[in-house]
């Protein structure tokens, strides 16, 4: 390795870690010291990359303020320095920090917009696929639906959030007040996907989340009738389940359909 690489490389690794070695390769400057000089570039690069959360994360930004998202964003920098040279995925970990690192793990709600923005902002840059329509599945044998398997749109994501997360979500979107977070007695069920051009989610029943689950594991759709059949009134399971498919199917959120015609 050349003497400029080596300075290269331990001039990022200084940048990455703070570690120090680097210091012996810079000179004094004429009004500061090496060390002031360094840390300029540092500052420089952290503050890069809270931006760079700011800009995946506008609404916990908003949700925090300014101080607080800041001193955030910079404790997340430090405990998950870059490893992508697109700037788009350095914010992925985020949920998982906020989830496990005090005192941001005393308040689930953090962990769970960022969830969700994650989810939302993943949806808009998930690939492209072929939507199903409604008519490509009248081409299917009354005999044969029960063998029907779905494969789910790549943007669609599902989310237990156990706070109401959604609710602030929406409030902050809409430039109001958020209510105050609360616990919910049982997990609200988020699908989030992307229909068109936008990136969206919506509340589920239990019923449809377990069905949708278990439609993308690629259980048939007899199954899942039957599962539905278990889960309440044994009468209505077709009748609900051909529902819940009507309504994937024309918001877009599945790409294909498998089974002999």
């Amino acid at each position: 390795m050349s003497d400029f690489a080596r300075q290269q490389s331990e001039f990022q690794r200084g940048i990455l870690t703070g570690e120090g070695s680097v210091l012996a390769e810079i000179l004094d400057g004429s009004r500061e010291k090496r060390e002031i000089l360094f840390g300029v570039y540092r500052h420089a690069y952290g503050s890069r990359l809270v931006e760079a959360l700011r800009n995946d994360h506008g609404l916990l930004h908003t949700y925090l303020g300014d101080e607080m998202f800041d001193a955030m964003g910079y404790a997340y920098v430090a405990a998950n320095p870059s490893q992508h040279p697109n700037l788009r995925w350095f914010s992925q970990a985020l949920p998982r920090f906020l989830k496990a690192t005090a005192p941001y793990s005393k308040y689930p709600v953090l962990s769970e917009l960022a969830a969700l923005e994650k989810a939302l902002n993943d949806a808009f840059d998930a690939r492209d696929a072929p939507v199903l329509a409604i008519a490509e599945m009248a081409g299917f044998a009354p005999e044969v639906w029960q063998d029907l398997r779905f494969k789910p749109h790549p943007s669609a994501f599902r989310l237990d959030p156990t706070s109401n997360v959604s609710e602030i979500w929406r409030a902050l979107r809409n430039d109001e007040t958020p209510p105050d977070a609360v616990l919910l007695k049982e997990p609200c069920k988020l699908l989030i996907w992307r229909q068109d051009l936008m990136p969206l989610f919506r509340e589920l029943s239990s019923e449809e989340a377990m069905m949708w689950d278990e439609a993308a594991g690629g259980t048939p759709f007899g199954a899942l009738c039957s599962m539905l059949a278990a889960y309440d009134d044994p009468e209505g399971a077709a009748a609900r389940g051909a529902g819940y498919l009507h309504g994937w199917v024309t918001a877009g959120l599945l790409t294909g359909v498998s089974g002999d015609r």
